[in-house]
């Protein structure tokens, strides 16, 4: 009878200890039981600052187009229906120096620089050199995509290049095939490369709070990383079912050489 109640309590103990509680796979949750609805106003984020080997499309416009077509590529890079290629082949890509190489404005350095002060330095400069306030310059400048790597605990890992301005990192991971079960979504890992060096940050994605965190929206260039929990380790499965199967056999198997060997 002794040997039943002990050959259960370790069945159960293996399979309460193994299985990944749901309380772990849930996103964004209101862990403060006191508020019934949640208000979370996300922090601003800073400003993305171009690095080297980034991508930029540039759009100059004027009253008269003529004007403007000597500081434009032949194939306009933002024109509707380019394909990503088509935005990494034709945009500006900043080299080794930090620079871009525009027609006749020629070297422009832009790194460290955010793409408001990037318009901002190519608008003064083509109203010093090039044309007059009448012209009614009009510069647009964009990244030429969202480029991001996800790693770890994640259905779809690689790199993903995204066309939008803004995305979080729920969103990203959306994109990824989501984080698998045994991916410890408490404390995941964004290592953010800036000019002055690569940022770690981490955020716990179970928490209605993470909203706040300053790598909620993610910049281009991110490496997101899932760490896996320790379920997955011990091997004894991802759900609880699983975890009672993994259990029952290798205590059962246990149980049979003990015998064999006692006999």
């Amino acid at each position: 009878m002794n040997n039943k109640k002990l050959f259960l309590l370790l069945v159960f103990g293996v399979f309460f200890s193994s299985c990944v509680p749901i309380k772990d796979l849930i996103y964004l949750q209101n862990k403060d039981k006191s508020e019934v609805s949640t208000t979370v106003n996300p922090i601003n984020a800073k400003p993305y600052r171009l690095q080297i080997n980034d991508v930029i499309s540039i759009s100059i416009k004027a009253n008269d187009p003529k004007l403007v077509q000597i500081f434009t590529p032949s194939n306009q890079v933002n024109e509707p229906g380019k394909s990503g290629e088509s935005l990494y082949f034709e945009g500006f890509t900043v080299n080794d120096h930090g620079n871009i190489r525009m027609p006749v404005i020629e070297e422009l350095n832009v790194v460290g620089f955010t793409l408001d002060e990037v318009r901002l330095i190519i608008e003064k400069r083509l109203l010093e050199e090039y044309f007059n306030k009448e012209a009614s310059i009009f510069v647009s400048i964009k990244l030429a995509g969202l480029r991001y790597t996800v790693n770890g605990e994640i259905n779809m890992p690689g790199t993903k290049t995204l066309y939008q301005e803004k995305l979080t990192i729920m969103e990203a991971i959306a994109n990824s095939g989501d984080i698998t079960v045994v991916g410890d979504r408490k404390n995941v890992v964004v290592l953010r490369q800036t000019p002055s060096g690569t940022e770690m940050h981490s955020i716990d994605l179970t928490d209605i709070k993470a909203m706040q965190s300053p790598c909620y929206f993610i910049q281009s260039n991110d490496y997101i990383y899932i760490k896996p929990l320790k379920q997955k380790s011990w091997g004894t499965g991802k759900t609880g079912v699983e975890s009672l199967t993994t259990a029952v056999s290798v205590l059962t198997l246990l149980l049979t050489t003990f015998i064999i060997l006692r006999n």
